[in-house]
């Protein structure tokens, strides 16, 4: 039995220019603009929320696997993968089309010009939940991803009645109104930051109250300030972790959702499960990219116990 990771699997392309775009714009020629920048240097991450789950799960020693579509460049991806014990039998290559992918150029002053292509991404819907064998699947995450997929997983989880966690993210301002009614109706639990669970409020007119009546649980990261739990009628206030260092935040909330994810299905408080996110979250915080930390279940445990009294409940995970 495993979780099932469901979501965008991309490359990202990150870019740094040695200058400020800002000098290089003619606000009286933006009708013509044409622009090119000779960039210092490049690197290729492995990224998408799906994969990003389903690798700290696999830290942490969950059986999990993720279900998605990807192009033609996706080999090297796939073995990094299966080497770190993630299924990646539910993954569908698509012909003739390339794995989703991010660009993004910084310049020095932290501006940023992007551009994402969606590629096999757009086919994420021909790949169904109904293909896994019942047995095989406890949990589903439904992550940002091509928005009518989004949709056909929340409908399959609840007419097959698997519990899945609805993590809209920064889909919300894509995905019809109705699409998020229906994931937040249909789900065991809710994960956003807090800007997101203020414009989930906003497009699908829900209170507060009406969504933690629809939900088992409901988890709202808030950056520097930690996280809040809403479970069974109480508020759970998790703290952030100290850092070694803070180099790339890219990836940190879908380390959250591992970490997390991997206390509740081991029976957890909702306390523990919680600082569990914050240290899974803080070891990416740690490292460029969204997948380049590594630790043990042995070395996880040292580093919580040196900031949290888990009363020994974390040797569920040795």
């Amino acid at each position: 039995m495993s979780i099932v990771c469901t979501g965008s699997i991309a490359y990202d392309y990150l870019m740094s220019f040695p200058g400020y775009f800002r000098d290089h714009i003619l606000p009286d020629r933006l009708d013509t603009i044409s622009l090119s920048f000779l960039v210092d240097s490049m690197v290729k991450q492995r990224g998408g929320t799906a994969p990003n789950i389903a690798y700290t799960l696999a830290l942490l020693g969950e059986p999990t696997m993720v279900v998605g579509t990807v192009g033609e460049d996706f080999d090297d991806y796939r073995k990094f993968l299966d080497q770190h014990a993630v299924d990646t039998s539910y993954i569908r290559t698509i012909q003739g089309k390339f794995t989703a992918s991010f660009f993004a150029n910084t310049d020095l002053a932290n501006a940023q010009i992007a551009s994402f292509y969606t590629g096999a991404m757009v086919n994420a819907g021909s790949v169904s939940i109904r293909e896994i064998p019942r047995n095989k699947v406890d949990l589903v995450t439904i992550s940002p991803n091509d928005p009518g997929a989004m949709r056909q997983y929340c409908e399959e989880c609840v007419d097959l009645g698997i519990p899945y966690l609805y993590d809209p993210s920064q889909q919300i301002v894509r995905v019809d109104p109705e699409d998020i009614c229906v994931g937040v109706q249909g789900c065991e639990s809710l994960f956003v930051n807090e800007y997101e669970y203020e414009l989930l409020q906003k497009h699908t007119g829900y209170t507060p109250s009406r969504i933690l009546s629809e939900v088992k649980f409901l988890v709202v990261t808030c950056g520097k300030e930690g996280a809040l739990v809403y479970a069974e009628d109480r508020e759970f206030k998790i703290p952030v972790v100290q850092s070694s260092s803070i180099v790339d935040p890219t990836g940190v909330g879908d380390a959250f959702r591992g970490g997390f994810l991997r206390g509740y299905r081991l029976g957890m408080d909702w306390q523990t499960c919680g600082q569990m996110g914050v240290l899974a979250a803080t070891y990416c915080l740690e490292q460029r990219g969204t997948q380049n930390h590594c630790y043990t279940p042995q070395e996880f445990v040292e580093r919580y116990r040196n900031i949290f009294d888990d009363q020994g409940i974390l040797d569920a995970l040795l």
